[in-house]
């Protein structure tokens, strides 16, 4: 097969995605990547070969040697890049989350249908040797029928990673419990087999809102994300503007019933996800998310407090980043792109992610008021579960 020659645009934190995706010889090669800072391009450009570059995504987007795009920039931006290029006939890999808004999903939903452009959004966690590990726990029946998830989501990090930059913004993130937590509502939604319908939440700016910021226009300080203060008070340099929260819970009823809880702190100690899902016939509950790490299971009682449990799994080796998941959605991507068909990933549940985050976020600054999350429209839904029809632009074909 000749490689598909993909584009990207963003060369920010996911900039690992865009080296994962270059393996020349191997199914896929970075043929373009576009930022708007220069900068970026010329720390990056040397890690591809000899690859197109522009500030401007516009100028990929009339070229017949980009076959796929990479949509790995802020995600305020994602609605107009990503019908863009679906309007341009290039399949698009869009990073988590789909968009801040629901209507900004929905935009992308029917740009992808009303083209026939192939569109694929980033939910790598579903390529996480964790998640995949629990979610065959659950199929195979070990603890039963899942009734409740609860997820605790600690993020050490916090005040580095997401309140020194366009994080701490509203208008670009609506929130980090829509931002950030897409992730695991995506999750909850795939260990539990439904989507969330209604929802509500509480949260607030706790710790870094009242911490040094940085004056509008300065950069970011040297030894950002390599250096980290501790404790989070001692932090510096943040944001000019901060009017997300660090602190959120959040309460869901799913349509088949499952009732879940994620919570999520920008200033814990340690940085890992805890998920416990309890079944009709027991629980589970990883300890730690990484490779080596472990999940336990508990099925038989009732008994007091024990610290082992009936059954441990330990999740996977694995390389790269995240886990190796960014290579193996990748992997998935660029099958699809050129075959269509299903995928672990799914535009209909990217959608529904940041639904519940963004009906949440809308909780949380209101009181806790519960509010319906709004439904997809079901030939959207009809068209994206059925695997999305074959593009008829030509996609790379075998040589010969």
């Amino acid at each position: 097969m000749e490689d598909l020659r993909i584009g990207v645009l963003g060369l920010g934190l996911r900039a690992s995605l865009a080296k994962a995706a270059h393996r020349p010889g191997m199914g896929s090669v970075v043929a373009a990547i576009c930022d708007t800072d220069p900068e970026a391009v010329k720390r990056h450009v040397d890690s591809f070969d000899d690859p197109v570059t522009c500030q401007d995504y516009r100028e990929l987007l009339d070229r017949d040697d980009i076959d796929a795009i990479l949509v790995v920039t802020p995600d305020d931006t994602h609605e107009a890049m990503a019908v863009d290029c679906l309007s341009a006939g290039k399949a698009v890999y869009l990073e988590k989350p789909m968009h801040i808004t629901i209507e900004g999903c929905d935009t992308i939903l029917r740009a992808a249908r009303d083209t026939g452009t192939r569109l694929y959004v980033g939910h790598n966690m579903r390529h996480m040797g964790v998640v995949r590990l629990m979610r065959e726990i659950i199929q195979k029946g070990v603890i039963g029928e899942p009734k409740t998830i609860w997820v605790r989501h600690f993020v050490s990090y916090g005040g580095d990673y997401y309140f020194k930059d366009w994080h701490a913004e509203r208008e670009r993130t609506t929130g980090l419990l829509l931002q950030k937590a897409a992730h695991d509502l995506d999750v909850v939604h795939w260990l539990a087999g439904g989507y969330t319908e209604r929802v509500n939440a509480f949260g607030d700016l706790m710790v870094y809102g009242d911490l040094p910021r940085r004056a509008p226009g300065t950069p970011r300080p040297e030894g950002w994300l390599r250096e980290f203060d501790w404790p989070p008070t001692q932090r510096r340099d943040l944001n000019h503007r901060i009017d997300v929260e660090d602190l959120s819970v959040m309460n869901m009823r799913l349509d088949n019933g499952v009732i879940a809880a994620y919570q999520q702190c920008h200033f814990s100690p340690d940085y890992f996800r805890n998920y416990t899902v309890i079944g009709t016939e027991g629980r589970l509950e990883n300890f730690g998310d990484r490779p080596g790490d472990t999940v336990k299971v508990w099925n038989t009682g009732p008994t007091a407090y024990r610290d082992d449990c009936d059954i441990a799994y330990k999740v996977p080796e694995a390389l790269g980043t995240h886990g190796g998941a960014d290579h193996h959605i990748i992997a998935e991507f660029c099958r699809f792109v050129r075959e269509g068909g299903q995928t672990d990933t799914s535009p209909v549940a990217a959608r529904m992610s940041v639904a519940a985050g963004y009906m949440a976020t809308l909780s949380l600054r209101n009181g806790g008021t519960p509010y319906e999350v709004p439904s997809l429209d079901p030939e959207l839904v009809a068209y994206f579960d059925g695997g999305q029809p074959a593009s008829e632009r030509p996609i790379p074909h075998e040589k010969g």
